[in-house]
């Protein structure tokens, strides 16, 4: 079970050099259900994803380069790519801040993922989150996708 918040970013946090970094490439093949392709660094993997807003089934399969390749060619929409800054928050937590590249920049989100839901619903976010988008899914990255 994946159950996380996001907030769109209108300031970043200082010192974004002092934080680990990957750099991610994701597809879709389908939005409903979600079933998406990923690089992320030299990982690859495929996702199924359930329907859902704050709280949703998620499951990972990890594939080859060379599948991930072959299933690039039949992404439907446009391949998403950003950076993923992983920032420390208190309580264990924390924050994973996407600076999205290419058509999709300037947008920055974060996304800080919870044990529980019991735990996401007292989280107080920092002062650098902006607003709140979990239960809009405008923002999902599969619907970042399409064109």
């Amino acid at each position: 079970m994946e159950i996380e918040r996001k907030y769109l970013v209108h300031r970043l946090p200082g010192h974004m050099e002092n934080y680990p970094c990957r750099i991610i490439s994701q597809g879709y093949l389908n939005t409903s259900p979600v079933i998406r392709i990923r690089q992320d660094n030299d990982r690859y993997e495929l996702t199924y994803k359930s329907e859902g807003l704050m709280a949703r089934q998620e499951y990972n399969l990890p594939l080859t380069q060379e599948a991930y390749e072959h299933l690039l060619t039949k992404i439907d929409g446009r391949l998403i790519q950003k950076k993923r800054y992983l920032v420390p928050l208190e309580n264990h937590l924390t924050a994973e801040l996407d600076v999205f590249e290419g058509d999709l920049a300037p947008l920055l989100l974060v996304e800080v993922e919870f044990s529980s839901e019991e735990e996401a619903s007292s989280f107080t976010p920092p002062s650098w989150f902006g607003e709140e988008v979990t239960f809009s899914g405008k923002y999902h990255n599969s619907r970042l996708s399409q064109t």
